[in-house]
Parts: structure tokens; sequence; C-alpha cells
């Protein structure tokens, strides 16, 4: 049986981005506690993966890919992200 080699299909990332946040629940929610962390900043995340695609306005991921198979897909817009690097992978001797 023959496979494909995915490992070199596609670019290996880390995106740094900033996330989008919503806070409360249903109903009625306490503002003074919404106004304190309405002032806290957004979270910072790190993604790493496949670049599966890259379009004008996002960035496409996948964490794990086979032959016919891969996870979930995360998709980053660019307005979010801070720093966008390729890793390089280790020759094998």
């Amino acid at each position: 049986m023959k496979r494909k080699n995915t490992e070199t299909e596609y670019k290996i990332v880390e995106v740094v981005w900033l996330d989008a946040e919503e806070k409360g629940e249903v109903g009625w929610n306490d503002k003074k506690e919404i106004l304190r962390y309405a002032k806290k900043p957004c979270p910072t995340m790190k993604s790493v993966g496949y670049l599966i695609y890259e379009g004008e306005n996002h960035y496409a991921l996948l964490s794990s890919v086979g032959p016919d198979e891969c996870s979930t897909l995360e998709k980053i817009p660019k307005s979010f992200v801070l720093e966008f690097n390729e890793l390089k992978k280790e020759s094998s001797k």
C-alpha cells in the first residue's frame, strides 16, 4: 500500500494571535463585574500546525494529517495575528 508523505506537503507554522472573547451568562449579569472584565486585555494564543491554506484574510491549520483523514480545522483571521513563524524541520540523518 503506497502512502502519501503528508509531512512534506504542508509547512509547519506557529501563529501567535489575539483571541476574541465574550463574557457573561444568559440572562442578567453584574454590570460592575462586566465593566472590570472589559478592561482586561484579550488573551494571546499560540497555535502550531500544518498550514493547509493561506487566503487574503485568514490562515487555516490542522494539528494532525493522515493519508485520508485529518483533525479539526482551525481558521485564524489575519487581523488577529501578532506573529507568523514557519518552523524548520530538522533533517534526519
